[in-house]
């Protein structure tokens, strides 16, 4: 017969350390402003121009106190291009890390690594790349989001503890939760993050597989200089 497994979860987990990587940076201005004056021990982890953009909200003397790169944070620098910024085994042990399990706290031990507790990514902009006139298959692969999509379903999956922010619209609502609840999110708004998350990667997937399946295999290869 099967065992109902009952997991001891918080309710209400506080935010403490939270990955920003967002290709729309509408409402960082205010996000970022917002976690900083409600959460006083958050740390921000960032890459590329979401780093640049988040260090210039926050000023000098705040960003040396709470954002950090996640090159730095890693040991790794970003492959050349960005195209690997965040796929890294730091960043998912603390994604996907259940932190009552005491073997995944030796892990992030091992590791020294960190929970993290809230994830703010949106996604290349792929649906405007291929509603641009003239857009060739090789515009539309450079706009196919990797380390995005992977960071949210990972937080997603794991919303028994981790925040899966998508949407900048939800930015307002989470920060009036966190002002009334001193720093933390429920598991209501968790889970219905989680929801909208896998609604948002699967729409992603499903752009990129309607607009290729468009395409003929001529007008592909049309694209590129081939070899040999």
């Amino acid at each position: 017969m099967a065992l109902n497994i009952v997991r001891r979860i918080d309710d209400r987990i506080r935010i403490l350390n939270v990955v920003v990587s967002v290709s729309d940076k509408t409402g960082l201005e205010r996000l970022i402003p917002g976690l900083v004056g409600h959460c006083p021990d958050v740390k921000i982890y960032s890459t590329g121009g979401t780093h640049a953009a988040i260090g210039k909200i926050l000023g000098e003397d705040e960003a040396k106190r709470r954002l950090i790169a996640v090159s730095d944070y890693t040991g790794q620098p970003e492959m050349q291009g960005g195209l690997v910024k965040t796929l890294d085994f730091k960043i998912y042990l603390g994604l996907l890390s259940e932190t009552y399990n005491q073997a995944h706290q030796h892990d992030l031990a091992r590791a020294s690594a960190v929970a993290i507790d809230m994830v703010v990514v949106n996604l290349y902009p792929f649906r405007q790349t291929i509603a641009k006139p003239g857009v060739t298959p090789e515009e539309a692969r450079t706009n196919i989001d990797i380390g995005g999509p992977c960071m949210v379903r990972a937080a997603a999956k794991n919303y028994l503890r981790v925040a899966a922010v998508t949407d900048p619209a939800d930015y307002a609502a989470l920060l009036a939760e966190i002002a009334a609840h001193k720093c933390t999110l429920g598991l209501d708004t968790r889970f219905r993050l989680m929801r909208k998350a896998f609604r948002h990667t699967a729409d992603y997937d499903a752009a990129i597989a309607g607009y290729f399946a468009g395409v003929e295999p001529e007008t592909m290869r049309a694209t590129y200089t081939l070899q040999g």
